[in-house]
């Protein structure tokens, strides 16, 4: 039976039968069906996959819909390792700063209107931590504690600037990035990506996160020990 095609761009044709495949993944084995169809075009057509992939992406992080971990996980599949984190990093900081924004527009005025004694609380609780703002945000991204789409609507309210909070988020997703794109790279085989996330991904996890942790912590004891 002869394959009807469909016009993906300019000189790219996208078959009937992958078309079913176009679609945001929601578990491993779309990932790896999308990633499948994808991987035919990323040669001939690099910058169409490749910009389609970070407007996908960070659109997934400014509005806080789930499925941003899939696309780590498609992007060691499609691009060299370096590259693949990189651009996870950035299309995270971009778009969780896209999401502080509109949180700082809408999501401040509303909560300092209806709950100002929350808002005030918060933001003292914030005051402790702003000589390391920097190593807090670091922390909450290493660390799987708080939801991103929390910490992106939140760090706003509580008045967390917008610079150390996108150099943390662009750093602070690394660690979880990496272990999510090199599930990437076995995505071929679903039997190796599915075991993965091993005892050795969280002790990845655990080392940044004390890594993060450590000059606070040794800032502060020195800072007792001075009084």
């Amino acid at each position: 039976m002869v394959l009807k095609e469909f016009p993906l761009r300019t000189g790219c044709w996208l078959r009937r039968a992958e078309v079913q495949h176009i679609r945001l993944p929601n578990n491993l084995e779309q990932a790896r069906n999308l990633g499948l169809v994808l991987s035919r075009y990323t040669g001939d057509h690099f910058y169409t996959v490749f910009s389609g992939f970070v407007v996908i992406y960070i659109f997934l992080q400014t509005f806080a819909i789930p499925g941003s971990i899939f696309l780590s996980i498609l992007s060691g599949y499609l691009f060299p390792q370096a590259l693949a984190l990189f651009l996870v990093c950035l299309c995270s900081a971009t778009g969780a700063s896209c999401c502080y924004l509109i949180s700082q527009m809408v999501g401040r005025p509303l909560v300092n209107r209806f709950w100002p004694e929350k808002a005030a609380s918060w933001s003292a609780e914030a005051d402790k931590h702003r000589e390391n703002f920097l190593s807090y945000m670091l922390f909450l991204r290493v660390t799987p504690f708080l939801p991103n789409w929390f910490i992106n609507i939140a760090s706003p309210i509580i008045d967390i600037p917008l610079t150390p909070f996108f150099i943390g988020t662009f750093f602070g997703v690394a660690p979880p990035s990496f272990l999510a794109i090199q599930t990437g790279t076995t995505l071929h085989d679903i039997s190796l990506a599915a075991g993965s996330f091993s005892w050795s991904s969280f002790l990845v996890i655990g080392i940044s996160a004390a890594v993060v942790l450590a000059p606070i912590l040794f800032k502060n004891y020195f800072k007792s020990k001075m009084e």
